[in-house]
């Protein structure tokens, strides 16, 4: 007797996959975008497209959940739960909070929405050394961010909207860029929506700043792990500076941010890399902290105007044609 055994379904690969579960039930929403496989830590991102209709409202494990229309189209959405009722028009920059473990309420969509960005950060992204804060920050300040209404954060939405354009385009720095916005949107959290009776939040100024010898370790520790994995905290410590301060007092001594330093000079690396040979462009998108070879392309072609298949024949040609007139 001829037994055939049922094949499970195949997984399309090019799916983005969910990383968090939240918004999701009833099958009303549909994943756009995800975060799951870019390796980030310092939050975990989805941009989804809810339809209308009824879901529970509930939240991470540990993480505060922070939902933004990036876009808006004047849905009225209705959170519900045992002490809150919040009706609120979806406008662009509309932003939801939502703490750790919630799980006792519902939220009312009148109208789809397209564009909602879910950021769930995690609790280490409210340490002072993130925050760039003179006091204290401990979990009373995170508990005392306001769950229960709605509001509108032009700030917010931009950095959503940057989170959302790194997820769409991946860059090569693109985890030093999620790094950076990480921070500012907790900080954002806590100094304009916090309800925490602390004294007032002030941001320290860089008094030292990166003088020429900081500045050199720095440069000289990202050259050696260009094809490695870069972070702010691994930056900051080489020039002994908390993170928050790392990133101003590099951008004034530079004139670039790290994320966009590291950034231009990856793109040097990968012409290098290219030129020479003998190295496939998978292996330099993976080398260079692409999550695949069609990302790289797409980064590499943006900057150069090319592929990197043709950047390699075209450049690496006319390198060998000038070595041999040389040797000639």
């Amino acid at each position: 007797m001829d037994v055939r055994l049922e094949q499970p379904p195949a997984v399309n690969r090019n799916e983005p996959q969910p990383c968090c579960d939240s918004w999701t039930a009833g099958g009303q929403t549909k994943l756009v975008l995800s975060s799951k496989n870019r390796g980030w830590s310092c939050l975990s991102a989805e941009m989804r497209y809810v339809g209308k209709g009824v879901i529970p409202w509930r939240g991470a494990l540990s993480d505060i959940e922070v939902c933004v229309d990036v876009c808006g189209n004047g849905s009225l959405v209705t959170r519900s739960a045992s002490a809150i009722q919040d009706s609120t028009v979806a406008f662009r920059n509309t932003v939801w909070l939502t703490p750790p473990r919630w799980n006792e309420g519902s939220i009312a969509i009148a109208g789809d929405l397209p564009e909602i960005m879910h950021i769930h950060l995690p609790p280490s992204q409210f340490t002072p050394g993130r925050l760039g804060l003179d006091v204290d920050v401990d979990k009373s300040v995170i508990g005392a961010l306001r769950y229960d209404n709605a509001f509108r954060d032009p700030l917010l939405g931009e950095i959503a909207r940057a989170v959302a354009s790194e997820l769409q385009d991946e860059t090569s720095a693109g985890r030093l860029l999620v790094e950076s916005l990480a921070n500012s949107m907790a900080a954002r959290l806590v100094q304009t929506h916090s309800g925490a009776p602390t004294s007032q939040p002030t941001v320290s100024a860089s008094k030292e700043g990166l003088d020429r010898r900081r500045l050199a370790r720095v440069l000289d520790y990202i050259e050696a792990n260009l094809e490695g994995d870069l972070t702010l905290d691994g930056m900051a410590s080489i020039a002994c500076l908390s993170r928050y301060h790392f990133a101003r007092a590099f951008k004034q001594a530079v004139g670039h941010s790290p994320h966009r330093y590291v950034s231009i000079r990856r793109l040097d690396r990968a012409k290098a890399l290219l030129m020479q040979g003998d190295r496939s462009l998978v292996d330099i998108a993976l080398t260079l902290s692409f999550s695949d070879q069609a990302s790289f392309t797409r980064a590499f072609r943006q900057a150069t105007g090319r592929a990197p298949g043709q950047y390699r024949r075209e450049f690496g040609l006319r390198q060998h044609d000038s070595s041999s007139a040389a040797i000639r």
